[in-house]
């Protein structure tokens, strides 16, 4: 049994994490500011976990969650290129500098190791698919530029300090808990639940862009393979699924498991949104023996019906 801290750990990647680890039979603790993390997605198991209150901002609270833990997992994060273009200095704050107190902090303490949540953001518009990790980063929003400055403080604090540390850039995860309501929420979320509410849900540009989408459970399966997996420390890796679909297919396939014979509603492209995204996962594979379960089909298949199960009409 290993000791677990998981920053974000009541967000959507990180309560699904935490219910992974508890059921491996580890000890979890969990740092989440609850600003976009909600008590709602930890509720099941909370009373197994040691839960803090707290912002990766707070210095003297970092240290107090990372003292005593052998690994941490970072994922706590503002989210969406949308919300970094309008905010782009809260962005950084929280993503870079947050990133280095955890750094920091894991250091100090002696943790084993920091698995950093990046993104597949970091390598922009580049035409080249797919995108491979020793390709050059070429971010277009400060949300990228965010998560790319926290995966060269993990290779410098391994080069200089000796902490190991692995970046995994995730390519657009999906499942469970994955909140529907935000503003910046995702786009799986956001067509399920317009489709459960009778509604078109909005299609930014003409649908044709396409992605690597991730389920959750086999994001899990990176997360904690990453912390004890040999030999790749101050490394970054992708974690897709190793294919990609359009979002006009995407739609179809929800609408399909969904039931709902309803159009979606187009409207102009966003602004720093990539047109295509297809990660190689050969090196994750190689040195983290990441072996992805779910294809498109299945993960939708299980994500659907885990909304419709619940009552999001009064969500």
């Amino acid at each position: 049994m290993s000791f677990f801290l998981v920053t974000g750990g009541a967000g959507f990647i990180g309560s699904n994490l935490c219910e992974t680890l508890l059921s491996q039979g580890h000890k979890v603790r969990i740092l989440d500011n609850l600003v976009t993390g909600k008590t709602e997605n930890i509720k099941d198991f909370i009373e197994t976990v040691e839960f803090a209150r707290s912002d990766v901002r707070d210095q003297a609270e970092v240290g107090r969650a990372v003292k005593g833990v052998d690994y941490v997992v970072h994922l706590a994060a503002l989210g969406s290129v949308p919300r970094s273009v309008v905010d782009p200095a809260t962005t950084h704050d929280v993503n870079a500098t947050g990133t280095l107190n955890i750094l920091n902090a894991a250091r100090l303490f002696g943790v084993k190791r920091v698995v950093y949540a990046s993104s597949s953001s970091v390598y922009g518009d580049t035409p080249v698919l797919p995108k491979q990790e020793e390709m050059t980063p070429m971010p277009l929003s400060p949300y990228a530029v965010s998560k790319l400055t926290g995966e060269y403080y993990c290779k410098v604090f391994y080069k200089i300090y000796g902490l190991e540390t692995v970046s995994l850039r995730y390519f657009n995860v999906y499942g469970k808990r994955q909140d529907p309501n935000s503003q910046y929420a995702a786009v799986i979320p956001k067509f399920i639940s317009s489709l459960l509410r009778g509604e078109g849900p909005t299609v930014y540009g003409d649908g044709q862009q396409t992605r690597d989408f991730t389920f959750v459970e086999d994001c899990n399966q990176a997360n904690i393979k990453a912390c004890f997996a040999p030999n790749c420390a101050g490394m970054a890796f992708n974690v897709g699924f190793g294919s990609r679909i359009s979002i006009n297919d995407l739609f179809g396939k929800i609408r399909e498991k969904a039931g709902r014979d309803i159009k979606p509603v187009h409207t102009q492209s966003r602004k720093g949104d990539v047109r295509d995204s297809l990660a190689s996962i050969e090196k994750a594979k190689e040195f983290l023996s990441y072996r992805p379960e779910y294809n498109i089909d299945a993960g939708i298949e299980k994500t659907v019906r885990w909304y419709m199960g619940r009552d999001i009409l009064s969500s």
